[in-house]
């Protein structure tokens, strides 16, 4: 069986992977975090009005400073009460916005944008529901800027969900302290991503009320959907022009960690690839397909061109879950592809769609 783990040749082309939903697998723990840096940032006379929005706002009175929080790289401390926050990478602006915080500056999202605004809808709207109709945006896709980041004059930086490297993250902390990930990159899911967003704002009470709300809301929803709960569900990538090879997301990946949250299964065939694998996603060999018989239904991005691709295929055809048709397709660069790496913003701005495509599928499992 071929089984690989991701190259870093695939990093620019899976930066929405590595950035949060990319329409391409996903970048190996030890490639660069490509979604963080270019241009200088736009920065605006609006800086000030978030530095006050933070401050009037960011207060959680059971705060007791300073704050410790474990993460990867070791240990980062906040003396005080932020006021500024920048956040970069993917969905990690989302966090602050969601709890009424307008960021002082944060990433550009560089997948699922279908205007000039640099943002995903979600987290556009809330920025104008908070008054800021001119945000402050980093250009970043081609490495961080240092440079806009510190222009901003944060006094946190949150990067819960990113792939900041030790070289990376050390230059950061010469801005702010930084919130960077619990144990590897790109593989934080929403709750931990809000939880330690949250704390790093001096707000972990209201990030724990956040992460209750989003969970009722997901029970709310997914009990429209019955024909959903149990089935076995992984998320998979291809490239219709060579289906020689193929990617399987595997369960330390957001993407596939949310498909259980909405009541379906990691198929046993998923959890055995996922066995000393040392990133979040894997590239399997269409000549070994037969190993992923248990799938029920394959989420993927793309369209009704690609289930015809693959339904034709002599290898990947064989699927059972390809033979049925119990696909469940996200147009590719839609807002909507962007939210299978879930936010906090994203959750209730998407999941009915979400549930509604993944319902079709699972109608068609015998």
């Amino acid at each position: 069986m071929k089984l690989q783990k991701f190259s870093s040749i695939l990093a620019l082309a899976l930066v929405i992977s590595l950035t949060g939903c990319s329409n391409s697998p996903a970048k190996s723990s030890d490639t660069k975090d490509t979604a963080v840096s270019a241009d200088p940032a736009e920065t605006t006379a609006s800086d000030t009005a978030n530095a006050d929005t933070a401050e009037d706002t960011t207060t959680d009175s059971n705060t007791q400073y300073p704050i410790t929080i474990k993460h990867a790289f070791g240990e980062t401390v906040i003396e005080s009460k932020p006021k500024r926050i920048a956040t970069i990478s993917w969905g990690n602006q989302d966090v602050p916005l969601a709890l009424g915080i307008v960021p002082a500056g944060v990433s550009t999202a560089n997948y699922g944008v279908t205007d000039d605004s640099g943002l995903l809808p979600w987290t556009a709207e809330k920025f104008t529901e908070l008054g800021e109709e001119n945000p402050v945006l980093f250009k970043d896709t081609d490495g961080l800027n240092y440079e806009a980041i510190s222009d901003v004059k944060p006094d946190v930086i949150l990067a819960a969900y990113s792939g900041i490297t030790k070289e990376e993250y050390d230059l950061l902390s010469q801005i702010a302290p930084v919130v960077a990930y619990p144990t590897a990159p790109w593989e934080t899911f929403w709750r931990d991503q809000i939880l330690n967003d949250s704390e790093g704002m001096g707000m972990k009470a209201e990030g724990e009320a956040l992460v209750g709300d989003l969970e009722q809301l997901i029970t709310d929803k997914t009990s429209a959907y019955p024909q959903i709960k149990g089935k076995s569900a992984a998320f998979f990538y291809f490239n219709p022009s060579d289906l020689g090879k193929f990617y399987v997301y595997l369960p330390t990946d957001p993407r596939a960690a949310y498909l259980t949250d909405l009541g379906m299964t990691v198929p046993e065939s998923v959890t055995k690839l996922a066995d000393g694998a040392e990133s979040f996603a894997v590239e399997l060999s269409a000549e070994n397909v037969d190993i992923l018989q248990d799938v029920d239904i394959i989420v993927a991005y793309g369209d009704d061109s690609l289930l015809k691709a693959l339904q034709a295929d002599a290898l990947v055809g064989t699927l059972p879950a390809v033979k049925r048709g119990s696909i469940a397709l996200i147009e590719d660069g839609t807002p909507l592809a962007a939210s299978g790496t879930p936010s906090a913003l994203s959750i209730p701005a998407t999941i009915d769609e979400y549930l509604s495509i993944i319902g079709e599928a699972a109608d068609k499992v015998k």
